[in-house]
């Protein structure tokens, strides 16, 4: 840093410093605009985007499908959060905290709003049957690594990613402290995946949707292009477990849903059905 920074008594909002989000960032909660939310045909709507938090839904909806759970067919709508889209009333009503993804679930007598994607994956899981162990012991040990996820991945996120790829300047200091923090995490994975198919065990769970989203993504380079910086080969327990996860076709189906960005057989920006995802897929090289 060239010069050091001495915070003020009392913070105000600096928008020429917040870089490229400063134009949507607020310290207020609450819709900002009105606008009613799309609905689709099916009981379950997703309102959502392909970033990592996202892609853990959709993983999760189309491994349900694969196992022929017709009841988890599901319409999603992208919700554009660089236009700030996630402020409308709408999607305030189902998420108060304006972060994607949200869910309805319009199967029952009243709708039933869940948001938080560590919530809508252990909901989907214990409606469904599938996904998270009935043994007690089992099932902890999957919550145990789905919330572990849930603390950690703001560190990769919006600490490591937001000062490494999106800081409108370069520092030092925070890239190196959430660096360290990084590579620790990934340390923690590759040692529990060295005795271990999965993260949990022998069994693909809720647990392996929701890491491999953030870091999977990270070592397969599809992550602030920071494969090479953190030196993720070393973690070959984590690459290989990667690689797995990454070769599933609910996982290859699920991670283009309400993607909006890269090449054109990658994108899908809305999806109302499988048919949908495989004239998105049926243009790959």
């Amino acid at each position: 840093m060239t010069q050091e920074y001495t915070p003020p008594k009392v913070w105000t909002m600096d928008r020429e410093s917040g870089g490229k989000w400063a134009s949507i960032n607020r310290p207020d909660s609450g819709a900002r605009h009105q606008q009613a939310l799309p609905v689709g045909k099916h009981p379950l709507q997703l309102h959502s985007l392909a970033t990592p938090n996202g892609q853990k839904v959709t993983i999760m909806l189309e491994e349900l499908l694969a196992k022929g759970v017709s009841a988890a067919e599901y319409d999603a709508y992208t919700i554009d959060i660089g236009e700030g889209e996630q402020f409308s009333s709408g999607f305030v009503a189902i998420n108060p905290n304006s972060k994607i993804p949200a869910l309805v679930d319009n199967s029952g007598d009243e709708p039933i709003r869940v948001f938080e994607s560590g919530a809508i994956l252990l909901y989907l899981a214990d409606k469904f049957g599938h996904f998270i162990p009935k043994d007690h012991a089992a099932r902890t040990e999957t919550l145990n690594w789905l919330f572990w996820l849930q603390g950690s991945a703001p560190y990769l996120g919006g600490g490591f990613g937001h000062f490494y790829a999106y800081a409108p300047e370069k520092f030092e200091y925070p890239i190196n402290r959430f660096t360290m923090e990084v590579k620790r995490q990934l340390d923690v994975l590759d040692k529990q995946l060295a005795n271990n198919t999965y993260i949990a065990g022998d069994e693909y769970s809720i647990a392996d949707m929701a890491i491999w989203t953030w870091y999977g993504n990270l070592v397969l380079g599809h992550l602030y292009d920071a494969a090479e910086f953190l030196a993720v080969d070393s973690y070959t327990h984590v690459v290989r477990w990667a690689n797995n996860v990454a070769a599933r076709p609910a996982v290859q189906r699920g991670r283009i849903v309400n993607r909006t960005w890269g090449e054109t057989w990658e994108q899908l920006d809305e999806r109302h059905s499988a048919s949908d995802i495989d004239q998105v897929l049926n243009q790959r090289p």
